[in-house]
């Protein structure tokens, strides 16, 4: 079963917990002497700054939050900082675990307004802490301990703008320039991505343009206007490359998936698709309606849904050609 993207933020919090609560931990101990002793502690928070990694600040607060020791970070004292109310801040918000150490969830700092978080570690006994030792990080300078997730590939449906829905039956589809020439436009983009180069199309059915990623050039999108996609010169552009062999729609189906997407376009005159999207290496297409509701699925769930499964029986005669399987619900507002 491939990770979600929080199961990827539980395993890089657990690496950098692992990290973090040993050197915290002793550190912590040699605070307690010198508890309520303001330049005590900053001595041995300077002293022992270096030996917490990738550390922004370092600093005391007692049980009520209130800072006992000046801001330490890599160039030494920071000043300002002393008794200052953090008791405000999510991470002193957050229940402290039993052992001691808590890895705060992350947070937008005041200083730099970027994403952090903060590590606490308890003072003194635990059943009677003094305080706690507190070190703050710039997500920047953490390291990535996990492995990139994976986009999963479940059917997911957001529902949009509720001004959109609460209008949706007072608002008819109008032809556009791309629906009068859509089958001449579908195949120009077929030819792209099947034997072009292009790796993901978003197609805005309504304002009559799509646009395109290279495989030879990936960070950069072109868009093709309603000229452009009426017009078969222009695959000319683009190169001829082989389908690549790891994509995840089978060559012969990119076809399929776009008069598909043509089909739901039509078959209804006031919930129809207003954009699509489809990726071929992760095989995941993405349906945008007038309702402003969009659906994120496989390509092949796409194409075993007929136009009924989306709205009714009484549509699948306007849309020939779009697949046949079970009847579902329709269209969520």
């Amino acid at each position: 079963m491939k990770e979600s993207w929080k199961d990827s933020i539980y395993r890089q919090r657990e690496e950098l917990a692992r990290m973090l609560h040993d050197p915290l931990a002793r550190l912590a101990e040699r605070c307690a002497p010198a508890w309520a002793k303001r330049e005590a502690l900053n001595a041995v928070l300077v002293e022992g700054f270096s030996s917490i990694p990738y550390c922004t600040y370092l600093y005391v607060v007692d049980n009520d939050g209130v800072q006992l020791s000046d801001n330490v970070g890599k160039a030494g004292l920071v000043k300002g900082h002393y008794r200052r109310d953090r008791s405000d801040r999510p991470y002193m918000r957050e229940p402290v675990p039993v052992w001691g150490f808590l890895l705060s969830d992350a947070y937008i700092s005041l200083s730099a307004n970027r994403p952090s978080l903060t590590a606490l570690q308890v003072v003194g006994p635990a059943e009677h802490p003094l305080g706690y030792l507190g070190a703050d990080f710039d997500l920047r300078s953490l390291p990535v301990t996990s492995e990139l997730y994976e986009e999963p590939g479940e059917w997911r449906q957001v529902k949009g703008d509720p001004a959109i829905r609460g209008t949706l039956f007072q608002q008819t589809r109008a032809e556009s320039p791309m629906d009068r020439n859509l089958d001449r436009a579908l195949s120009i983009l077929e030819e792209l991505l099947t034997q072009r180069g292009i790796f993901q199309c978003q197609i805005h059915f309504s304002s009559s343009q799509a646009t395109i990623w290279m495989v030879d050039d990936p960070f950069r999108y072109r868009i093709l206007d309603h000229e452009a996609l009426t017009d078969p010169d222009i695959c000319l552009v683009y190169p001829g490359r082989d389908y690549p062999p790891d994509a995840a729609i089978p060559q012969q189906d990119v076809g399929r998936v776009l008069h598909t997407m043509a089909a739901l376009r039509g078959a209804d005159e006031t919930i129809y698709l207003r954009t699509a999207s489809i990726n071929i290496f992760n095989g995941m297409v993405s349906l945008t309606f007038s309702c402003d509701g969009s659906h994120y699925m496989r390509y092949d769930e796409l194409l075993n849904k007929d136009i009924s499964f989306w709205f009714g029986t009484r549509k699948r005669e306007n849309a020939a050609g779009a697949g046949s399987l079970q009847q579902g619900p329709p269209v969520s507002l």
